[in-house]
């Protein structure tokens, strides 16, 4: 097993990956709860979806640990699954049903692209630069969501954003446990990030801002509801409204997972000669799971960002998404468990690993404008915007007109100057 997973080329064991794979499960465990909820208000089933994020999550996790030894979790994105029930169920009126047909469809172009190696190909020429930019943003982007969630920043009509109320207990119990997990953490301590919110969870309890579980074993909801519903509408997926749903389905996806994976290997140190090893096989298993999501009964996966917890807690290798797979497995039975891995406990991991990424900036050269402003703006936005893709985006438009504007034509990969053009479209299409 050691052998398998490269253990001591990495430089873990057995139990530093045990750690980190159930660091990552309390930092991801909040999909299990969030996504049925987000989902179920385009009209399906709460319960179903829940078996079938949690059953999405063991199958990509256990394929992008074995298939490509990476320590990364895979769940549906929070972004897509926004984009699926507002904008596509509710904002254009389409069933959910036809709906996750265009996300089956997506996943199986993802299949495609993967097998044929273009999105292994895309993603290793990008300039090291912009990946570096792509990692620290996304550590930018993940802290501010864990200030969010902790209440430490909140939403101003007159500023967009202002300090929230530190008085309140929630926001204090987020507080303490940030202050705990940096001490624990500079102290050396094995495992902290766990440690702080294990505790963390514990007081909560026991103050009462945290509500214990009135029971902890549950029956495990049935899938009948939306398993298999996107075979019987494959025919309702060719109209200009579907084919662009499918569009935003695939470019959401393809540069979420991107960025995040770009991240991951750069913090795990398992990034080589500005290449990722095994991408192709880590990308064909996020493509699968899309795929298996869909009949299952939810919309697009992606590579979790929260996997950076379990990074920055020691995983390196598949083994920790091994024991991922294995908590979600074991979560389908102890589901009234999971009320008490609240937001107060998992958004200072989030601030925490957002800062531990956001050291990506130093490996970026400052000193030449050209380089600077692509890298600047893919940083900036991605928190501003909300979005990694729009951040991811944003960079990949300006890097080619500095390039150009010095006469550097021949300096970055004709694929850049390709995607520059299809983001430049892309934003056309959605002003």
């Amino acid at each position: 097993m050691s052998q398998f997973f490269q253990f001591q080329q990495r430089g873990t064991t057995y139990k530093q990956e045990t750690i980190a794979g159930f660091t990552t499960f309390l930092s991801m465990a909040y999909i299990l709860i969030v996504n049925p909820i987000i989902l179920s208000q385009a009209g399906m089933d709460k319960g179903a979806v829940f078996t079938a994020t949690a059953l999405s999550i063991i199958v990509g996790s256990l394929m992008i640990g074995l298939l490509a030894n990476y320590p990364i979790g895979i769940g549906p994105s929070m972004g897509l699954n926004s984009f699926f029930t507002f904008s596509v169920c509710i904002g254009m009126g389409i069933p959910w049903q036809t709906a996750l047909t265009g996300v089956f469809v997506s996943g199986i172009l993802f299949v495609i692209l993967s097998m044929l190696k273009i999105r292994e190909k895309i993603i290793n020429v990008i300039p090291k630069d912009l990946k570096h930019a792509i990692g620290a943003g996304i550590g930018f982007f993940i802290a501010f969501i864990g200030l969010k969630n902790a209440g430490i920043v909140i939403g101003s009509e007159a500023t967009f954003v202002s300090l929230g109320d530190l008085k309140s207990p929630p926001t204090i119990l987020a507080i303490f446990c940030f202050i705990l997990t940096i001490i624990l953490m500079v102290r050396n301590v094995k495992g902290a990030i766990f440690l702080g919110m294990a505790i963390s969870a514990i007081i909560g309890m026991v103050v009462g801002i945290i509500d214990a579980p009135e029971k902890i074993v549950g029956a495990i909801p049935s899938m009948a509801p939306t398993f298999g519903e996107v075979f019987s509408h494959l025919d309702q997926i060719f109209t200009p409204e579907m084919i662009a749903v499918i569009f935003t389905f695939l470019f959401v996806a393809f540069f979420d997972t991107a960025g995040a994976l770009i991240a991951i290997a750069s913090q795990a140190g398992l990034m080589k000669d500005n290449e990722i090893p095994n991408a192709g096989k880590a990308l064909l298993a996020d493509s699968s799971a899309t795929v298996v999501g869909a009949v299952f009964g939810t919309s697009t996966t992606a590579a979790m960002i929260e996997s950076n917890a379990g990074i920055a807690a020691g995983g390196r290798t598949g083994f920790t998404s091994v024991i991922i797979s294995a908590c979600f497995a074991v979560a389908l039975f102890f589901s009234p468990l999971l009320g008490v891995v609240t937001a107060e406990v998992t958004s200072p991991a989030l601030i925490i690993v957002g800062a531990l990424m956001a050291m990506e900036v130093k490996q970026i050269d400052w000193s030449k404008l050209e380089i600077a402003v692509p890298a600047f703006i893919t940083i900036l936005m991605m928190p501003l915007t909300y979005s990694v893709a729009t951040g991811i985006a944003l960079g990949f438009i300006l890097y080619p007109v500095t390039m150009l504007a010095l006469g550097k034509v021949k300096a970055i990969h004709p694929i850049m100057y390709g995607l520059c053009i299809a983001f430049i479209a892309y934003f056309v299409y959605l002003s």
